[in-house]
């Protein structure tokens, strides 16, 4: 049972930045070796390639925007080398400090995104107690 409709979206984004952690960790985990190319786990990037095909909104005023909507099933995150990244003379283009900063964000995304499910949830079980009262 979900709590609200947006609930599955918040528990794919969570699953999302989990597996982005796991990549940034590797990349941490391999910066010293040769020929490794940094990885980066790209969900966006997909989400805005389907906005213009997947997603419409029902438009009930003139005023309404019409480029937006609801479908995302089909935006799978996707593992890719980063490119255009300064190389080492073995090759390796593993950046400490910017794997670091990455991993910051992540865990304030990772965060936030726990902090509006456990909100979601506090709010439908609030809603539920209320009704058994009746």
């Amino acid at each position: 049972m979900e709590a609200s409709s947006i609930s599955n979206k918040l528990f794919e984004q969570l699953n999302f930045r989990g597996e982005k952690q796991k990549v940034i960790s590797s990349n941490i985990a391999n910066i010293n070796t040769p020929a490794y190319k940094t990885k980066d786990l790209i969900f966006e990037d997909e989400l805005n390639n389907n906005l213009d095909s997947t997603l419409k909104m029902k438009l009930t005023s003139s005023k309404h925007m019409s480029s937006l909507g609801t479908n995302l099933s089909n935006t799978n995150p996707k593992l890719v080398d980063v490119k255009g990244l300064e190389e080492q003379n073995d090759g390796n283009n593993v950046n400490l400090d910017t794997q670091m900063s990455e991993m910051s964000k992540n865990k304030i995304l990772f965060d936030a995104i726990q902090s509006s499910i456990k909100r979601d949830s506090k709010l439908f079980r609030s809603v539920i107690e209320s009704s058994a009262k009746n």
